[in-house]
């Protein structure tokens, strides 16, 4: 696959982290996508699409150029010149693994481009260095629920099937939260009470995955250790907290380092309606805008094609798949 008149196109979902007291360890994917479209070219053109790229550099400064010439140097080739096109419905610093998919999508373009040389696992344990913490990566990368760790060495992972019933709903505010501020917020140490609550409530929220416990997932979904610390950084989010599995939630958690809000919910529930109302309504007691989306958990992960370099512009080829108007 390595010559001018070929270009790969991935699809990489979007992802949330946590699930509450998994912190760093768990990680589901969710359908809402981005796409990457990599061609090995004369001179290095990048082309963004849509809302979600404002401010993203189009030089070789760009994250998926060099994530791509990492995989290059990793197989041992060169390919100092590329042309990339991305177009992307996940919200940049929103908690839902932007710069995450963007990794991912460029590992799996790259990879593909030259005959896909490096392993799955290898692309997982380049991704999980570069992100440190395998929860987003992998399930951008693999789908599904994610159960992982990294050691700073390794990362390992085990994947659950999203049970059918599963559907999630998120609020996503019209404001963005960085991890790097989400992270400083937090206390460098947590006292052995907090840290049983977690180890114990992320172990049965596990269990609860892998058997179809739906029953149990809003006792499990809590957490000590990093919730708490970031509420005040998303007003509303103590009381969504506390209050939406009154109102049709399974289960509810700050979406990653947030500020977008995750509700698991039983797609058959007649409460689906008063609980966006909810959701909605008590961030706009707040004074905040949000978004309320209906998604549901990402089976497949990563996908990769192949498609002819005198195709149409990526933003014409995804019309049909993209949220582009909607």
């Amino acid at each position: 696959m390595d010559n001018r008149s070929t270009k790969v196109r991935v699809k990489i979902p979007a992802s949330t982290a946590n699930l509450g007291p998994g912190f760093d360890t768990l990680g589901m994917a969710l359908d809402l996508y981005a796409w990457i479209e990599m061609g090995i070219a004369e001179r290095t053109t990048i082309t963004l699409y849509g809302d979600q790229m404002e401010g993203v550099p189009t030089d070789k400064t760009n994250l998926i150029y060099e994530v791509a010439q990492m995989v290059f140097d990793r197989a041992g080739v060169k390919h100092p010149e590329l042309d990339i096109a991305m177009y992307s419905d996940i919200p940049l610093t929103r908690g839902l693994g932007s710069s995450a998919s963007a990794i991912v999508g460029a590992l799996a373009a790259a990879n593909a481009l030259i005959g896909s040389p490096l392993a799955d696992d290898e692309l997982f344990q380049m991704a999980t260095e570069l992100e440190k913490h395998p929860d987003n990566v992998g399930a951008s990368l693999f789908g599904g629920i994610i159960v992982a760790f990294w050691d700073g060495t390794r990362a390992e992972h085990i994947r659950v099937e999203p049970d059918d019933r599963l559907e999630v709903l998120v609020a996503i505010p019209h404001f963005q939260l960085s991890t790097e501020k989400a992270r400083h917020i937090l206390p460098r140490e947590q006292s052995l009470e907090n840290a049983v609550f977690n180890v114990g409530h992320s172990s049965v929220l596990v269990a609860a995955l892998c058997t179809g416990r739906l029953d149990m997932i809003a006792r499990a979904m809590k957490d000590a250790l990093h919730q708490p610390y970031r509420a005040p950084l998303v007003p509303g989010l103590a009381r969504i907290l506390a209050e939406a599995t009154d109102h049709g939630a399974l289960g509810v958690a700050l979406s990653g380092a947030g500020p977008t809000m995750l509700a698991l919910v039983d797609r058959s529930s007649p409460r689906k309606a008063e609980l966006e109302r909810f959701l909605r309504g008590t961030l706009q007691q707040e004074g905040i805008e949000s978004t309320t989306m209906w998604l549901k958990p990402d089976r497949e992960g990563v996908q990769v094609r192949s498609v002819p370099a005198g195709g149409g512009a990526l933003i014409e080829e995804i019309q049909g798949e993209a949220r582009i108007g909607r």
